[in-house]
Order: C-alpha cells, then structure tokens, then sequence
C-alpha cells in the first residue's frame, strides 16, 4: 500500500482557515488515488487556537472585552484537558479584523483588550497562559494587556507563541503600515517604543520576537516575565508533525501569501525544513506566490501551485499526485 500524504497548511488570512484549507487539498488527492492525512498548523497568529484545541482537545470560553478601539467585543479562549493550561490567541480581543480599515488607528490601538482575555482565562483556575500572537492592530508595545494584569494582581505563567522574530523596536517599521500607520506616525510608534523599553524591569529591545504583535511580545516578556518561543516550531511539536512526516511519502503545505515573511518564523518554512531534513518531498499550495526565485531556493519545496478557492485548493492538490507521477 502506498504511504500516505501529509496534508500539513495554515490558513489563508482573510479567506479559509487551516482546517478548511486542508480539507479542500485532502479532498483533491483522494480524488487521485492518494491516502491523505490532514494536520491543519499554524505559527502563532490567528488561527493558532483552533489548531491546538483541535490537536489537543479542549473546550473553548468567552468573555467580554475591549478591542482595539476599546469598544466591547465578545471573544473567545480555549481551555485544554484538564485545565491547567489556558489558550489566549491575541487577535480575538485586539486583532486587525475588528477595525474596519478607514477607522484604523495605529496610535491609538491598545492591547487592552487581550491583557483582559487573559485574565478572564486565569479566572477558570488555568495556571499557565499560551498566548498566540499575530494580526494584531495595536502597536503599543503590549501596554494594555500590561495594565489590564497589573489590575488583577494575577501572578501567572504566560509562554507567547510568536509568528515573526522582529524585535521590539522594529515593530513599527515593519507593522505599522498595514494597521494604518503613515511614515510620521511609524516614527512616533518607533519613538514611543523607545521610551517604553527605557522605563521597562528589562529592556525589549534587540531580543528576537520581542516585536511580535507590536512589541505585545516584548511587554508581556519585560513586565510578566513572559517566555517567548517561535510559535511554528511550537504548533508542529504539539500536533505531532515529525511522527507523521515519518510515515508520509511526501507532504503539501500552504498559506495565503508566500513572500519573504514566509523566511521569518512562518509555519510553511518551519513544515519545508522538517521535510528536507527528513528527505521527504514538500509542496506548496498558496493564494499568492510573491517571493523572489533566490528565497525560493532557500526552501527547496517541490512545486508551488497558486490557488484562491476551495475548488482551486481542490484542484491543486490533484495537480500535485498528476505532477509526481504517482
């Protein structure tokens, strides 16, 4: 019998979460003859929750908070077995998707609302807060979420799943533009995370992923005593990936847009270099290839197949048993 496939993508933002993301590629290649395994990832942004409490169980909570604009928002949390351990994912209370994008406000954005998200978690009994950062529309450097702890007075464990390495510093520069930052107002952000890491127990600034989230990394790592862990290489050791690539013949992976972000801490490049360690064949099936042929290279993939509907999807994972051969 033939090994199966490892049908292994995130999300494409905006459009299709993981799981549905690898249901519609699983779908293409059965319908080619090939046995698929789906193991919906994620690398710490949004979507990350789903995933683990689909790996791991879980049930999920809501609570009442402010969003970005401190307007009030249900969001949800997760709570896994047992209920030691909480799942807290950033863009449920503060993320990009609540503010329509002429009402957007880089300045003003407050993380608020994800500080209260975890502490509405602490309050079921959860011990240890996972905080999944990404698709934030804050840049304050975590300031909300800080103020909205040191008013419980929660002494808590908090391990933030960062999808991106940047450090404090640099959040603005590099996310303040998509949350509607103009280059005067990425100066002020710049400026103000400055002066926040200067009067921080210790300073952000310069420590890989601290700039996760606008620098909400970098707050919860400063004043909560935060461990921050590449949010990728996170998900993939909880779901089990590296048991299963063992046992696949080849893999298909994915995510909404491939580009040189995709080098920095993203799940598809995490999910190429456990394949190429392994000797095992790694496509890629994406909304939109935008990297450059020599970044490309770095991540050996097999093919990269564009797709932008679940049909699409579908057919793209057919292409890929058509292109192997199998």
């Amino acid at each position: 019998m033939n090994r199966p496939s490892l049908v292994a993508p995130d999300g494409f933002k905006g459009s299709f979460t993981a799981v549905e993301v690898a249901a519609a590629i699983a779908r293409g290649l059965r319908a080619a003859g090939r046995e698929a395994i789906e193991l919906p990832v994620a690398d710490g942004g949004e979507g990350t929750m789903d995933v683990l409490l689909e790996a791991l169980g879980g049930e999920r909570r809501t609570a009442t908070v402010a969003d970005p604009l401190s307007r009030l928002v249900e969001a949800t949390f997760g709570v896994l077995p047992g209920g030691r351990t909480a799942i807290v994912e950033a863009a449920q209370a503060s993320g990009l998707h609540h503010v329509a994008e002429g009402e957007r406000d880089a300045w003003a954005a407050s993380s608020r609302g994800t500080g209260e998200l975890i502490a509405a978690a602490a309050r079921t009994g959860a011990e240890k807060i996972l905080v999944t950062v990404g698709g934030s529309a804050t840049t304050d450097g975590g300031m909300g979420a800080v103020e909205a702890l040191d008013a419980t007075g929660a002494d808590l464990s908090i391990e933030v799943l960062c999808d991106v390495r940047t450090p404090f510093e640099e959040a603005a520069e590099v996310f303040g533009p998509q949350k509607g930052a103009d280059p005067e107002t990425v100066e002020r952000l710049t400026r103000r995370l400055h002066r926040l890491a200067e009067a921080a127990p210790r300073d952000p600034r310069g420590v890989p992923m601290t700039g996760a989230a606008g620098g909400l990394a970098g707050g919860l790592w400063a004043h909560r005593g935060a461990r921050l862990v590449p949010g990728a290489a996170y998900v993939l050791d909880a779901v089990g990936f590296d048991d299963h690539i063992r046992e696949a013949a080849f893999a298909v992976t994915g995510e909404g847009r491939l580009d040189g972000q995709t080098l920095a801490g993203k799940v598809l490049a995490e999910v190429a270099t456990r394949c190429r360690q392994r000797g095992v064949a790694c496509h890629a099936i994406v909304g939109q290839n935008a990297l450059e042929p020599f970044e490309g290279r770095k991540l050996d993939l097999a093919s990269v197949t564009e797709a932008t509907t679940l049909e699409e999807l579908e057919a793209a994972g057919r292409s890929v048993v058509s292109a192997r051969g199998d």
